[in-house]
């Protein structure tokens, strides 16, 4: 098993909160399309051959790509790689660009999944983080795609928005399952460094968020969507059920993947490697034939710390009797010592039957530092 991400760094505009790789400049489309098409032939001893169950188009914004360019890239990518006949394919979609003749061509590409930028059913915190659709068109596009033949669509929604209040929080969960969707991954909005967010609350243009607002609308969300008919199998991520996303799901299992685009990284098991997060440094090291990336060969200490913090992100946790031989008893017995407090304040619990540790209601709210605390320091 095996996973394929590629990285479209290009948007239409910038939203204030984003801190990934991208540029609204698109005139590099074009460039940057073959040149990750040929980054997928320099990379295909990566896997070692391994069958590929998934593929995501992620950005910046894929739906940006032609149709032309969207299957030019996907013939390359089976041209080089053994794709399952039942790959789930995911591309990362704005709203604003599902018409009806587009929706109609990824579907005949052979895209199966859509991940739609929703971020919000109301207007207001469309307009307050920039982005470049409305409520009304988030609504028929999610409509419109399952109409074409979608019916795995996953959507995003932000919460902790400064004047999000609870029952504007619950509106927008109500509008999402009303509509035909599978698949919501939920985030707290961020204040990442050096973005157009950042700077606006330095500079007192905007209101910083609240901490605690954010806790509580986590906590009504874990409420709220179960009641539903969505499970919460990671942090963030709810599905109906057997609509879990595959692509997420293996990264979070430690599943190898090859990331392909500027900033795209890429694993697979030994060693991790990330390209550099530049467009046209990107292209002209790929016309070289050279990939411009750095690698870091993980050490032990670090492998068995990544499987704690994304383990534990997840419903199942870190189950002990499945781990590999990177952990002995000695290892085990250490994580189950520290857990302790965890376990014994109701941030944690342990499934004996099972030999598993996971995260409880409770202490998903602080999941990364509890993982984090969980560590092994560097002999």
């Amino acid at each position: 098993m095996a996973g394929i991400y590629v990285h479209i760094p290009f948007c239409k505009q910038a939203c204030n909160y984003c801190n990934f790789h991208f540029s609204v400049a698109k005139k590099q489309i074009p460039e940057m399309v073959h040149a990750i098409a040929q980054e997928a032939e320099l990379q295909n001893q990566f896997l070692k051959q391994q069958i590929v169950d998934t593929l995501y188009f992620g950005g910046g914004t894929p739906s940006l790509l032609t149709i032309e360019q969207l299957l030019f890239l996907l013939e390359t990518i089976q041209q080089q790689y053994t794709l399952a006949a039942d790959a789930e394919i995911t591309l990362e979609v704005n709203p604003d660009d599902c018409t009806p003749e587009a929706l109609v061509q990824w579907r005949s590409a052979g895209i199966n999944r859509l991940s739609m930028g929703v971020q919000s059913f109301r207007d207001a915190d469309l307009v307050w983080m920039n982005r470049s659709h409305n409520a009304t068109a988030a609504v028929q596009a999610i409509q419109q795609a399952y109409t074409a033949g979608f019916y795995n669509i996953s959507i995003d929604l932000i919460y902790g928005i400064p004047g999000l209040t609870e029952e504007a929080w619950k509106e927008n969960i109500n509008k999402a399952i009303t509509l035909p969707i599978q698949h919501l991954s939920c985030y707290a909005l961020t204040i990442e460094p050096k973005t157009a967010l950042h700077h606006s609350i330095e500079n007192k243009s905007k209101e910083n968020i609240d901490a605690a607002v954010q806790a509580k609308q986590f906590e009504l969300l874990m409420q709220w969507l179960p009641e539903a008919g969505f499970e919460q199998y990671e942090v963030s991520n709810f599905s109906k059920p057997a609509y879990e996303s595959k692509h997420n799901s293996s990264y979070w299992k430690g599943i190898p993947y090859v990331g392909l685009g500027p900033s795209a990284h890429s694993y697979n098991g030994k060693l991790r490697q990330w390209n550099i997060a530049n467009n046209t440094l990107y292209i002209q090291s790929i016309q070289k034939g050279k990939i411009p990336a750095e690698t870091e060969v993980l050490t032990p200490v670090q492998k068995r710390n990544e499987q704690i913090m994304i383990a534990l992100r997840t419903r199942e946790g870190l189950t002990l009797s499945t781990l590999d031989d990177n952990w002995t008893e000695t290892n085990k017995l250490r994580l189950i010592r520290a857990a302790q407090k965890w376990l014994y304040q109701g941030f944690m619990e342990w499934q004996p039957q099972k030999e598993q540790i996971r995260l409880t209601k409770k202490g998903m709210l602080f999941a990364d530092g509890i993982a984090a605390d969980l560590f092994e320091v560097n002999a």
